[in-house]
């Protein structure tokens, strides 16, 4: 039996990108389940009354989510991309169990942990291993892709969800939803995907220097964070990006709550923000192959920042909290893709896996400062004072990526070289750009002169 020939491209890689889409769509929808009903629930049936206490399991959420995408990043060279996916939703089986037999409002929590590092290992492999399979001439629309689908699917489990706990126990939604899901998931995961450690061999082999390895976290983290510009920029709008989306996740159905809003009200905009947002990145994603990342970047950041600008000041008004919703979908939409798509441009296929988990550890922080510090606020002041304040953030964030971020970011992360054969010198090279030929040139010029 042949073995199966290796291709980069989406169509040439199209049943095995399709079955990753499906399963991020059902990532997606993990977490969508509580974003309609769970705030709600922690006000009315375990009476918390701060939003600080209330965003609690947003702030649990971010930290397991931005760590555990961390190690996802290191790991994914050494244990396997496929490996790490079923763990990821191994992890997600104690969630609903957590929530079904919560006795207190710290287990809720607790089963915001388990949720974080499920969506940091599952998300983090579904995006790599897409990226991994097209190559980098589609990669925009491959994460558009996949984005698209994984926010399809918060959108609908959150319209859904909170359209079935208008009639039925919202607890129970959330239990029996996330059970189905992630048990689902998990056995397509085992017995369909494959890895795609080929795939990056194949890149890497084509396109870069062949002796690279993957960076150590130790030069990845500082590089992704303020060293390397395209990668600092990227990183701290991820952040602001993931600031204002924890709002929108947590403040927001409190906020319409407060000026009278049903639940199926908020269910409406919970699930309309998710849905132009997942729907706009396939869109956005392929558009960002063309003009470049920067344009969107900028203007989605901007966009998003007047959306929520309209919120601040609608009073709670259902027509007004639609239009805003629209918008700040359609902002999110050209953001999303196209930061991790401007990553992938900045780095070599085998620094992908590291440096694309420092970017996402630093934007699910957002998460982690969306609960503590819009919590805050609306507690200090109002919900109208902390969604400003957001917006504020946000368009400033904006600004910093006009300014910061190259129009057309070129590989300069360094990988390490692996240990050369016996009897062969080393080469000295660099991965990406004329710094690598000039270091490759350097050998040959040595053994001349001698």
């Amino acid at each position: 039996m042949s073995r199966r020939k290796i291709e980069l491209g989406l169509r040439e890689n199209l049943p095995q990108f399709g079955l990753l889409v499906a399963i991020n769509a059902l990532v997606g929808a993990m977490v969508g389940l509580e974003r309609s009903t769970l705030p709600l629930i922690g006000e009315d049936s375990f009476g918390v009354g701060s939003s600080v206490a209330v965003l609690s399991f947003i702030v649990a959420f971010g930290l397991a989510k931005s760590f555990t995408n961390l190690g996802a990043g290191a790991l994914a060279q050494r244990i396997g991309r496929r490996r790490l996916l079923i763990a990821g939703w191994a992890v997600a089986l104690p969630v609903p169990l957590l929530i079904g037999v919560a006795p207190t409002w710290a287990w809720i929590v607790a089963a915001n942990l388990f949720l974080g590092v499920n969506q940091g290992l599952a998300w983090s492999m579904t995006v790599v291993m897409k990226i991994d399979l097209v190559g980098p001439k589609r990669r925009g629309l491959a994460l558009g892709l996949n984005e698209s689908a994984g926010y399809g699917g918060v959108a609908l489990a959150a319209a859904v969800s909170g359209w079935l706990a208008a009639d039925l126990i919202a607890r129970d939604v959330l239990v029996v939803g996330g059970a189905a899901i992630a048990l689902i998931a998990l056995l397509i995961t085992v017995i369909f995907v494959r890895d795609t450690a080929a795939h990056v061999a194949l890149e890497q082999a084509r396109d870069h220097d062949v002796s690279a390895s993957a960076p150590r976290m130790r030069d990845a983290f500082p590089d992704a964070t303020y060293r390397i510009p395209a990668l600092r920029s990227c990183s701290q709008a991820g952040l602001v990006n993931n600031l204002n989306d924890a709002l929108a996740w947590g403040l927001v159905p409190l906020f319409l709550a407060a000026h009278g809003a049903s639940i199926g009200e908020i269910g409406l905009v919970a699930g309309i923000y998710p849905a132009v947002w997942g729907l706009g990145q396939i869109w956005a994603g392929h558009w960002s192959d063309s003009i470049g990342r920067k344009p969107l970047i900028v203007a989605g950041m901007l966009i998003q920042g007047a959306a929520l600008c309209l919120l601040a000041i609608s009073d709670g008004r259902i027509g007004e909290a639609v239009v805003a919703a629209v918008a700040l979908g359609i902002g999110t939409a050209l953001v999303y893709p196209t930061l991790i798509a401007a990553v992938s441009d900045a780095v070599s296929p085998v620094a992908r896996a590291p440096v694309v988990g420092v970017y996402r550890f630093w934007r699910d922080m957002g998460y982690v400062a969306g609960g503590l510090v819009v919590g805050a606020v609306a507690d200090a002041i109002d919900f109208g004072a902390a969604i400003g304040m957001v917006a504020a953030l946000t368009a400033l964030s904006g600004l910093w990526v006009a300014f910061d971020l190259p129009p057309r970011p070129v590989p300069r992360l360094r990988a390490r070289r692996r240990p050369p054969p016996a009897g062969r010198r080393p080469t000295g090279a660099v991965p990406g750009g004329g710094r690598a030929r000039a270091a490759r040139r350097k050998p040959r010029k040595r053994q001349r002169a001698a």
